[in-house]
């Protein structure tokens, strides 16, 4: 692999001024800068980026740490933060945890070894040890989508109570009494906050919340496809309040197997509003905001850190959800009847 020395050997001009052409620190001449080009074409040179970011004290790169990237929020909030840098001269450095908390703590030594100018960490699990060495990162630090206890840095997330209130509230005035809900993990604050939202909006309507039609679940299609059976088997609900997308549409898949037609006998309304929702059949109702400019929101606030500017107590800005209207949701009608 060539070298520097190489480039400015074939270009008959010392190291020194090869340097100044490569980091335009200093003004060259235009015939001394065209034979440096020349040169590097010819050797194909890779200038060294260890270099140059010791150099700038830079690296131009910021760490994204995500639970589970084959999940379409995921992939959709990494472009959104991969848009924005990538605009302002920054590339993202994506690492999947797979949920497991060796691999989000190894990942996240990895990215403070390769000093990365910021990090933006992404629902990672309530694990003690990953969470005490977030909370000593000095490198600028953005979490999307929840809180992390004990990690006092910027937090850029939806509004997830208001967001389980909004979803039960559509179906209430639809005209649905018997409202199931399939959450997430309630170990995760998301999950908590979803069926606070949606044990609010029941008791504005004077319902007790029944324990058999809240089923915890995981943030999975799998979940969802499986919790939405045993509803369904049992005694089936007229309207389900799937806590993410995923889930939503593990519902859809249960129902069409039974021949519960949605929504003539069953509504059902999700969360997030991933892009898949609007090409299922029928198309998932949703209550989320856009993905991808959360991402970039998360993204601007880091950078804005990264400048140095915007210093002082940690941000919190919280998006506010709405419902995205789709075919999976009606009034409730007489056909219900027929499946109970």
């Amino acid at each position: 692999m060539a070298t520097i020395k190489d480039v400015a050997a074939l270009a008959g001009i010392s190291y020194t001024t090869v340097s100044h052409v490569l980091n335009k620190t200093r003004p060259v001449s235009e015939p001394v800068r065209l034979k440096v080009e020349a040169a590097i074409a010819q050797l194909d040179y890779v200038p060294s980026a260890v270099a140059r970011s010791l150099k700038a004290k830079s690296t131009a790169t910021i760490g994204l740490l995500v639970p589970n990237s084959t999940n379409p929020y995921f992939a959709e909030l990494a472009r959104g933060i991969e848009d924005h840098c990538e605009r302002n001269g920054y590339c993202v450095i994506l690492c999947n945890s797979d949920d497991d908390p060796g691999k989000q703590r190894s990942y996240l030594r990895v990215l403070l070894e390769k000093r990365v100018d910021g990090l933006i960490v992404a629902s990672v699990g309530a694990d003690g040890d990953l969470l005490s060495s977030l909370a000593a990162v000095r490198t600028p630090m953005v979490v999307v989508d929840r809180a992390l206890e004990g990690v006092d840095t910027d937090l850029v997330c939806i509004d997830h109570e208001l967001g389980g209130y909004l979803a039960t509230l559509h179906l209430l005035e639809l005209g649905h009494r018997d409202i199931a809900c399939i959450s997430g993990p309630l170990a995760t604050s998301v999950a908590q906050m979803r069926l606070a939202g949606y044990r609010r909006a029941l008791a504005e309507f004077d319902l007790k919340v029944v324990p058999e039609r809240v089923i915890e679940s995981d943030f999975t299609g799998q979940g969802g496809y499986e919790a939405a059976g045993q509803l369904l088997d049992d005694h089936p609900p007229t309207a389900i309040f799937a806590a993410n997308d995923m889930i939503g549409l593990g519902v859809l898949r249960a129902a069409a197997e039974r021949n519960v037609p949605v929504p003539a006998a069953l509504s059902v309304i999700g969360f997030d509003d991933i892009q898949m929702c609007r090409y299922v059949y029928p198309g998932l109702t949703t209550v989320g905001q856009s993905i991808r400019e959360l991402g970039e929101l998360a993204a601007e606030r880091l950078l804005t850190r990264v400048a140095g500017k915007g210093q002082g107590q940690a941000m919190k800005q919280v998006v506010p959800p709405l419902i995205i209207l789709r075919e999976s949701t009606a009034p409730r009608t007489d056909l219900f009847n027929e499946y109970r």
